[in-house]
């Protein structure tokens, strides 16, 4: 056995050290390997400071962009969160009303909803996997009359869009429809029966236009297209005006929905104003039901009736026919639209030879009594001029040469202004000019065509013989309906008017400005021009006899002009027309019609726009209740005694 271990020994000063296994203290040492060197470690110091160094650097690059994103790209990262959070929505202002002159609304503003989606909510792997964008495309067609695949196109062609419209100014009736659908969608869904597919279906409040009268008075009105905006006539026109000016919404949304108590920033939308025209109701159908049956029965191209306040020179009444209805514009006529009455120009015929007429009186070249010989034949120029019948020698006066609408007598007295002053086509073309012809009316209505006269040092051989009886120059209706009012009003021109004037928001009405006034004949000269337009419709041998209104005295004149054919440029058909005021001794209203091209029955003015006429100006009378004339029509003598 051996012996036990004495205790060691404390070392002096301290503890005693813990002993570590190995060699005993002054055992050999083993010999060392040939070539080898002692291991030495190396300091870990540099190592350390190395990472410590980099950690700081990293973490000095990550305060720098916490920095740069808290403090110098706040904002940028923010309009980018709220471009995802955010929607902006457009507040459509309300259109104003068109009235006519008593307040009877023409063309107002209804609620209406354009519907939009959210494309991003049907993801791209549930389109390609599940076909959500078909599905919800075939549930909305049906209630949105539109076929499945232009809705699915709109789904489809931007999935990362979070806005597009499906439908625009759908009624309050389409939008209930649809909120049933979400609730159906939302109900299987929640039941995982497939996904939401209408969650990003919703609407933002619109207006929809609507024409409380149909297709009255289409062609002044216009209508409004698309986007909004007035795509034709006063709603072209003063589209600014009627249109106002939007405003703005944004709301934060989730899933497709706005969020209760998110942020909500607006901007109010201004209201259009309203848009009082010179329009009576009640007149305007009454010359549009008149012109319409008319054109029907003659199986014309097209007719229009224009009725003008000769005080005022305000229209009462622009009827054109065919018309069309503005609130079904996909059936509408292509050909129909815009507003004929303004827009064709054509060549007038006799009713244009009370402009030479009122040259000739004013000028002194001749009176109403003046004797003229009118033959059968009257070269001229390369032609001989007739008039409408065959006839022997004619001994008429100026007013018999206007009652019977000669051609050849209307020549003859426009050649006594080249007798009187020299030059006679530029006093002649003056007078005209006066008149209006070759201007625009001043209505400034979109695509009103001025007519067209040409410079006198232009005429042709021939047209300074034709233009003197209405044909070689063209005007629209309306300026041939200011003609005749100039002559009621005594001879002072009064521009035409439309627009009565605007009520803005804050129900403060504008009237329209005031309008021009030209001074074109002299007063004596347009009461002998009135008593002779008495004869062409009161005298036995007048061509107007059909436009007589009993109780009431009436001047006016028919025309029946060759037509140029649009499609080739040519002569063929007829316009008749016939022009007039009433009553003659004190004249209050003006109306003239127009009627492009009939085919069945007469085309002679007098024959079928006389009706028309007498129609609309017996309505006219009574609905302004004017009162009877009170006295009798002068009768001027027609034709003298030639031998």
């Amino acid at each position: 056995m051996t012996s036990p271990r004495p205790p060691r020994q404390p070392r002096p000063g301290g503890a005693a050290r813990r002993s570590v296994p190995g060699p005993a203290r002054g055992a050999a040492r083993p010999p060392a390997r040939p070539g080898a060197q002692a291991l030495r470690l190396g300091s870990p110091r540099p190592r350390l400071r190395m990472i410590g160094l980099g950690l700081s650097l990293v973490l000095i690059a990550f305060t720098v962009r916490l920095l740069q994103v808290q403090a110098v790209d706040a904002s940028a990262y923010a309009a980018r969160a709220n471009v995802n959070r955010y929607i902006p929505v457009t507040l459509a202002a309300e259109r104003g009303t068109i009235t006519d002159r008593t307040g009877v609304d023409l063309a107002t503003t209804v609620d209406a909803y354009d519907i939009t989606a959210a494309p991003d909510l049907l993801t791209p792997e549930r389109i390609k996997a599940e076909g959500a964008a078909h599905q919800a495309a075939a549930l909305l067609a049906p209630v949105l009359d539109e076929r499945p695949a232009v809705l699915e196109q709109k789904l489809t062609a931007n999935p990362r869009s979070k806005y597009v419209v499906l439908a625009r100014q759908q009624t309050p009736q389409v939008w209930n429809k649809i909120k049933e659908l979400k609730k159906a969608a939302a109900k299987k869904a929640a039941k995982k029966q497939g996904p939401d597919l209408l969650a990003g279906i919703n609407r933002e409040p619109h207006s929809k236009r609507v024409y409380p009268n149909g297709d009255l008075a289409a062609g002044v009105l216009g209508f409004v297209n698309a986007e909004g905006r007035g795509g034709g006539g006063i709603e072209a026109q003063l589209d600014k005006a009627l249109a106002g000016r939007d405003g703005k919404l944004v709301y934060a949304q989730s899933g497709g929905r706005q969020v209760p108590t998110g942020d909500v920033k607006e901007q109010p939308a201004v209201p259009g104003s309203d848009v009082e025209l010179t329009i009576d109701r009640d007149i305007q159908w009454a010359a549009q039901n008149a012109i319409s049956r008319q054109v029907e029965e003659s199986q014309a191209d097209r007719g229009y009736v224009v009725v003008q306040d000769t005080r005022t020179g305000e229209v009462l009444a622009m009827a054109n026919a065919p018309g069309y209805d503005a609130n079904d514009l996909a059936h509408a006529d292509g050909n129909a639209l815009g507003n004929a009455a303004l827009q064709d120009a054509y060549e007038p015929g006799s009713v244009s030879k009370v402009m030479t007429m009122a040259a000739v009186l004013e000028e002194g070249a001749a009176t109403p009594l003046t004797r003229v010989e009118v033959p059968n034949r009257l070269p001229r120029a390369d032609r001989s001029f007739a008039d409408d019948v065959d006839h022997p020698t004619w001994h008429l006066t100026l007013n018999g040469v206007l009652a019977k609408s000669s051609n050849i007598g209307t020549i003859l007295a426009a050649e006594q202004l080249g007798r009187t002053r020299p030059q006679g086509n530029e006093v002649l073309h003056s007078y005209l000019r006066k008149f209006g012809i070759g201007s625009p009316t001043g209505l400034g209505f979109p695509g009103e065509t001025p007519g067209i006269l040409a410079n006198p040092g232009k005429w042709s051989e021939s047209q300074q013989y034709t233009i003197p009886f209405g044909q070689g120059l063209s005007l629209n209706a309306v300026q041939a309906a200011s003609v005749y009012s100039t002559i009621a009003g005594g001879g002072q021109r009064i521009q035409p008017s439309l627009v009565r004037g605007t009520k803005g928001p804050d129900g403060r009405f504008t009237p329209a400005p005031a309008p021009q006034h030209t001074r074109v004949v002299s007063e004596k000269t347009a009461r002998e021009l009135a008593t002779m337009l008495e004869s062409v419709v009161d005298d036995r041998e007048g061509t107007g006899t059909k436009a007589q209104i009993p109780g009431y005295r009436v001047a006016g004149k028919t025309g029946t002009s060759n037509r140029v054919d649009p499609s080739t440029g040519r002569y063929h058909g007829y316009t008749a027309s016939f022009a007039g005021f009433a009553p003659a001794d004190q004249p209050r209203i003006t109306v003239y019609c127009a009627i492009q091209n009939p085919t069945k029955g007469s085309y002679f003015g007098g024959q079928i726009c006389g009706p028309v006429f007498k129609q609309v100006m017996e309505f006219s009378l009574k609905t302004l209740q004017v009162p009877p004339s009170g006295t009798q029509p002068p009768r001027l003598p027609v034709s003298y005694d030639g031998q």
